[in-house]
């Protein structure tokens, strides 16, 4: 059984709408990104992560170690549209699989950058 690893910044992280998807997966810890990515809301649905080159944030979010059948069947299938899946790279220089935002939808109406408002789930208390 191949088992790969997930970072998650949004709803698949604990306490998530979409966490119960890796409900077989191991929970690995809280980790961040390196600091190379923006971050952003989703109409405040969800948010997405983006590579940049220059004026990155580090993104705080969860690693789990999955099996394939798990991505393929349980948590891709669930993601939005404007995500795509790819490869990140954590704080530690090592790489994960991650959602990332497609750069068709930076410009979409009601995405906002929230890169310097420390993660997803401090967006939303800020938000309350």
């Amino acid at each position: 059984m191949a088992l790969v690893t997930m970072f998650v910044n949004g709803q698949a992280m604990s306490g998530g709408t979409l966490n119960d998807a890796l409900n077989r997966a191991k929970f690995l810890g809280a980790v961040d990104t390196a600091p190379k990515y923006r971050f952003y809301s989703v109409r405040d649905e969800f948010p997405g992560l983006h590579p940049v080159t220059t004026a990155g944030f580090v993104v705080p979010g969860e690693l789990y170690e999955v099996e394939y059948d798990v991505l393929r069947d349980e948590l891709l299938p669930r993601e939005p549209a404007e995500l795509e899946l790819g490869v990140i790279e954590l704080v530690d220089g090592t790489g994960s699989l991650s959602m990332r935002m497609r750069e068709n939808s930076l410009t979409a109406a009601g995405v906002v950058d929230i890169s310097d408002r420390g993660g997803w789930l401090a967006y939303l208390e800020a938000q309350r």
